[in-house]
């Protein structure tokens, strides 16, 4: 659909401006020339700037919280769920690795209320991966001895670290990156090593 497009189009044209010169430095009117739209039609998808930028990031957040509902839905042993949750979770940010570089980067100059629904939003997604934690402790599987923030932490601070290091070019595809840090977190997280968890990594190699 045309709508769709202009959105888009926006959309994409403020991603790599703000990538290439910064969101403080970025103009309205600069994302408008670049889109090849009128500042009309950007306002009618998007009030401001701030919108621009919650909206780069929006996408993979909407995207990272259906596919974790999802898998969290389908059900299965509390090992084989987080695997699966940490392994999308990983592989997606990758995919939006252009996304979350700029939002991190820039995040701290939404406005007051765009800040708190994305900190409200990202707390959900947190609490739901906790809640996992949680049965895989009550069921024996996942260490106790470490406050489950701080074992929320661990995984979610490889994640945001990617930008950082990771680049599509390099020697590691992102499904064997998605594949490594989450059997590094699971084996920091579990107090018996089983031996399906070495297995699984042996058949995917």
């Amino acid at each position: 659909m045309k709508t769709t497009n202009v959105a888009d189009q926006v959309t994409r044209a403020a991603l790599e401006l703000f990538a290439s010169q910064g969101y403080a430095t970025t103009s309205v009117q600069q994302i408008v020339e670049a889109a090849g739209v009128t500042k009309g039609a950007m306002y009618h998808y998007f009030q401001s700037k701030d919108d621009l930028l919650f909206a780069v990031y929006d996408r993979m957040l909407s995207l990272q919280k259906a596919h974790l509902d999802e898998i969290v839905g389908a059900g299965g042993p509390v090992t084989d769920v987080v695997r699966a949750v940490c392994v999308d979770v990983v592989e997606t940010s990758i995919d939006f690795l252009a996304e979350g570089t700029v939002f991190f980067r820039s995040m701290h100059m939404l406005t007051e209320p765009r800040l708190k629904e994305v900190t409200q939003r990202r707390r959900e997604y947190h609490d739901e991966f906790a809640a996992l934690l949680r049965r895989g402790q009550d069921e024996g599987v996942f260490r106790t001895d470490v406050p489950r923030p701080v074992l929320v932490a661990h995984f979610f601070s490889d994640v945001h670290y990617l930008s950082h290091w990771y680049s599509p070019e390099g020697p590691e595809t992102k499904s064997q990156v998605a594949e490594q840090l989450t059997e590094l977190f699971l084996r920091s997280i579990t107090e018996h090593i089983t031996e399906h968890i070495t297995e699984h990594i042996t058949e995917q190699g």
